[in-house]
């Protein structure tokens, strides 16, 4: 029900601007096909931390945009768009939508200009790792961890910053954000095979392995919930540190 509450949010504030008809379910396709995506962590992370409810989908709506417009963007370079038709023409106006709902939304979500301004930065730098990342040919773990901060470290970090403004987590929503994204990163291109990590030379995959291993200790220490279920899914496919049983034996 959690999930479901931000995308009916995300829906509401969508046919607020009366779009044609054509432009609203390409939006509208762009936005299933991005879920569940972070829809139920954006809620539980901002419930977790006592926000109140209009706020909190305000605030979890508007970020739902910016992972949409991500995803929509990572799909077009993929070429892996198959829920739009003619994604390359129509493609690029359906992510500017999603950009520009995200800040609408979030405008209206009791967000200091500053804050607004730090969503923009954030966004910025996860968007040109997102360039550099395609036009990696050969992986070394400096260069994974260089993508993986940018494109899943500095996207989660905004999510937190921005959910947890005005809460007493806000001082520490950057370094818990980057922290899961990159945890979250690589426990999937280890689970999906992808070239990024398993490219790599064995040096390197330790060096990113203990990279990330590191990540989820941070995340752990924050005590919550909904982050500690988040690791629950992450660290089964962490390979056992030399000298160690299965993750989480001592």
């Amino acid at each position: 029900m959690s999930a479901g509450s931000v995308f009916q949010e995300a829906l509401r504030a969508l046919r607020r601007h009366e779009l044609p008809g054509e432009a609203e379910r390409d939006v509208l396709a762009a936005m299933e096909a991005g879920r569940p995506g972070p829809l139920a962590l954006l809620y539980a992370a901002g419930a977790e931390v006592g926000l109140g409810r209009e706020v909190l989908l305000r605030r979890a709506a508007g970020l739902f945009f910016c992972s949409c417009a991500a995803n929509l963007a990572d799909d077009l370079a993929d070429s892996e768009c198959s829920y739009l038709e003619a994604p390359q023409q129509v493609g690029p106006g359906v992510q500017f939508a999603l950009q520009s709902l995200c800040f609408a939304t979030l405008a209206q979500a009791e967000l200091p200009a500053p804050v607004l301004v730090e969503a923009a930065g954030a966004m910025v730098t996860a968007a040109g790792l997102q360039v550099l990342e395609v036009r990696t040919g050969a992986w070394t773990a400096p260069r994974f961890q260089q993508v993986a901060e940018g494109i899943a470290g500095q996207q989660w970090a905004l999510y937190l910053r921005v959910l947890w403004e005005g809460t007493e987590r806000v001082e520490r929503a950057m370094t818990v954000g980057r922290s899961l994204g990159v945890a979250a990163h690589v426990a999937e291109d280890i689970r999906s095979g992808d070239a990024r990590f398993h490219g790599m030379p064995e040096e390197d995959r330790r060096k990113v392995l203990a990279w990330a291993r590191e990540a989820v200790d941070t995340v752990r220490r924050e005590g919550l919930a909904c982050l500690d279920a988040v690791l629950r899914t992450v660290e089964p496919h962490f390979p056992s540190p030399p000298g160690r049983g299965k993750i989480g034996e001592e």
